[in-house]
């Protein structure tokens, strides 16, 4: 799978997500069928949910995506992001716990076996 096909894949695996869930990075690495790419999901340099434009048509709700611990991701010293993926998990039922911004996993995750199937 090439760079391209990756991150229209994870792309598509997120759209997925219902709203008021969320699942892990290794989660959708799973789905796509790449289960050790969970950091690729997540960050680095293969890192399609950094680059999601906020214009994207169908949007892809990044947000939902967490760690497996259940903790929103630090998006570094200085910077808002954990605090604004927390906000919009919040705006859509979700709770997050205070302190560590973390998720119930139990009561809020999402871990199909597989994604649906393209119509």
């Amino acid at each position: 799978m090439d760079s391209a096909e990756f991150h229209a894949a994870v792309y598509e695996a997120v759209r997925q997500i219902p709203v008021a869930r969320v699942t892990s990075y290794g989660h959708i690495a799973k789905l796509i069928g790449m289960p050790t790419y969970s950091r690729h999901v997540g960050q680095g340099t293969f890192d399609p949910l950094k680059f999601t434009s906020p214009d994207a048509d169908p949007p892809v709700p990044w947000y939902r995506v967490i760690s497996s611990t259940g903790a929103i991701s630090s998006r570094g010293p200085g910077t808002d992001g954990a605090q604004r993926q927390r906000e919009v998990l919040e705006a859509e039922g979700v709770e997050v716990s205070d302190p560590g911004l973390k998720v119930d996993l139990r009561r809020w995750g999402w871990f199909p076996d597989r994604l649906e199937e393209e119509v």
